[in-house]
């Protein structure tokens, strides 16, 4: 099967196929390379949703990684942009082992089509010459013998004529002698052109054109050949990398295995665990008893009776995590004193981590600059030994004052799990206070009396003054605010433990002073003498409120 033998005749059908078979391949090239482009999109794709949802640093979503699930789902980003990152081989490969080589190859097989086809026309002209020649040689005899033929006839005509001279018929009889002769060159003429031309047409049909052909057909077929090795590497390049894909979707799915809901649970617990007990029972309280003074309208434990009373301590409060919280001031005490203990102990602890991280940084600097200093003192010329005193000076005060640190974060840590007695923030605080504010005595009582109703001044609110001048500030996020007036009286129904600063022990049917009611979050705020005030669990203590002070509410 040969395009040369089956074909000869076909030169300009063949032609029209050829450049049908660069143009498929042509569209293959411009498909393959959209894929690649589509490839390269969805990976960059890929990426940018991977980094979407990967967590900001420093950032509270950051600690919200540390349970199993978002771990889970932070390794299925990961793996998404290592998945990314095999579509980007998909779309290297395809573009450098298919784009390219095709490419390069067609711009070859496009020059060896051109010289394929240009040596067939140029055979095809040779033929049409020698068909040419071949004609006017034909006529140039068909014409030597009409004119040989008259001349005959002429010469025939004379000799039979007997008016005509002799001398006349010897020249007709010339002329046909000549018109003979060049009958027989001519006829002798176009029998070697035709000769030659048929060779040349043996040869053109037999020999130039099936060669032509024969190296068209093999040019046809190797394109044929390379469009399907094309096809195999488009599907081996998805192929190669199945594998990693495969690995990828492995570890997602590991990941999700790792999934642990009882570990999550637990560590729910461990970060908003309070470490208070929650409240005990409310007493039945007898209002058939007359001796007990009627508490309908003062009391917080009306609202219990007429079964409207949900337990506070130890709930959720309305916005605070804890009631020495406020929303208006900067960043909390340095200590942590105003989270919950088992909060403040984690926070303490990771303070102290962190700054022995910092204290080990600094060690590594100043151990390097002092080996460097040991070079420059045995090798002069490479350095002076003078130059790093000064920063090695630094390093030592900076890790003396980093140590300083954690021992002061160690000692609040150490109070926090009981291994100290913890040292009351009022003690230390009260001598300052009462120094601040031993100028201003007269001017707060004065300001107390005129916070009366009717202006006058009693005996109680003077104590209330002495009260306000040597209160102590158990928070620094109180230490601005003026000491508060009493606004009722309490009785505590249950002994509290006040272990936390802030908070204030009482015992059980102990009178106090209330401060401050409770605004949500399951504490009010009480006084029991000049130098201790602080928080107690509403639920703890039953509330009498007195109408006629400032601030003073009525509980229904």
């Amino acid at each position: 099967m040969s395009w040369g033998t089956e074909l000869w005749d076909q030169f300009d059908s063949l032609e029209k196929h050829t450049q049908w078979g660069i143009d498929v391949l042509e569209k293959y090239i411009k498909f393959v390379k959209d894929r690649a482009e589509i490839e390269l999109s969805y990976a960059k794709q890929l990426r940018n949703l991977s980094k979407k949802y990967q967590p900001k640093k420093n950032s509270k979503e950051e600690e919200e990684y540390r349970y199993s699930s978002t771990r889970a789902f932070l390794a299925t980003l990961n793996e998404m942009n290592d998945y990314a990152g095999q579509r980007e081989v998909i779309s290297e490969n395809m573009t450098s082992l298919i784009i390219g080589e095709l490419t390069r190859y067609v711009q070859e097989l496009k020059q060896e089509r051109k010289s394929h086809f240009h040596d067939g026309r140029k055979a095809q002209q040779h033929v049409e010459t020698c068909w040419k020649q071949l004609e006017a040689t034909k006529r140039r005899f068909e014409r030597d013998c009409k004119e040989a033929d008259r001349a005959q006839q002429y010469f025939e005509k004379m000799d039979a004529d007997i008016n005509v001279t002799k001398a006349d018929v010897e020249k007709a009889r010339q002329q046909a002698q000549l018109r003979h002769q060049l009958a027989e060159d001519s006829k002798a003429e176009y029998s070697s052109t035709l000769q030659k031309f048929n060779s040349e047409q043996h040869d053109h049909y037999y020999t130039h054109i099936p060669n032509i052909f024969q190296k068209i057909q093999e040019m046809e077929e190797r394109r044929i050949v390379r469009i399907g090795e094309s096809m195999k590497t488009f599907a081996e390049i998805d192929r190669q990398v199945i594998p990693i894909i495969g690995k990828c979707l492995d570890e997602i799915t590991k990941a999700a295995e790792s999934v642990d809901h009882k570990n999550d649970s637990q560590m729910v617990i461990e970060a908003f665990k309070s470490g208070f007990e929650p409240p005990g029972d409310v007493d039945f309280e007898d209002f058939t008893q007359p001796m007990k003074r009627t508490v309908s309208e003062t009391s917080l434990s009306n609202s219990r009776a007429d079964g409207k009373y949900e337990p506070k301590f130890g709930g959720k409060s309305k916005g605070k995590l804890w009631p020495f919280i406020k929303k208006n001031k900067g960043a909390g005490p340095e200590d942590f004193s105003n989270l919950p203990p088992e909060q403040r102990r984690k926070k303490l602890q990771q303070k102290v981590d962190e700054l022995n991280k910092d204290i080990q940084k600094e060690i590594d600097q100043r151990d390097a600059l002092t080996k460097m200093k040991d070079v420059f003192i045995k090798n002069p010329q490479m350095g002076d030994a003078a130059s790093v005193d000064h920063r090695l000076s630094e390093l030592e005060q900076n890790i003396e004052k980093l140590r300083l640190e954690v021992q002061k974060f160690e000692g609040w840590l150490a109070e926090v799990e009981g291994r100290l007695p913890a040292r009351s923030e009022q003690a230390r605080r009260q001598s300052r206070l009462y120094e601040a504010q031993n100028t201003s005595a007269e001017n707060s009582c004065a300001q107390d009396r005129e916070s009366s109703p009717d202006g006058s001044y009693t005996e109680e609110q003077s104590q209330e003054a002495e009260m306000k001048l040597s209160a102590t500030d158990f928070d620094d996020e109180f230490d601005d605010e003026e000491p508060l007036p009493t606004i009722g009286t309490c009785k505590a129904l249950y002994p509290f433990e006040g272990q936390n600063e802030g908070t204030v022990s009482v015992a059980e049917g102990e009178m106090l002073y209330v401060i401050e009611e409770d605004k949500g979050d399951g504490w009010t705020r009480i006084r029991r003498n000049e130098d201790e005030e602080g928080y107690v669990p509403t639920s703890y203590i039953e509330v009498y409120l007195d109408k006629n002070a400032k601030g003073a509410m009525t509980y229904i």
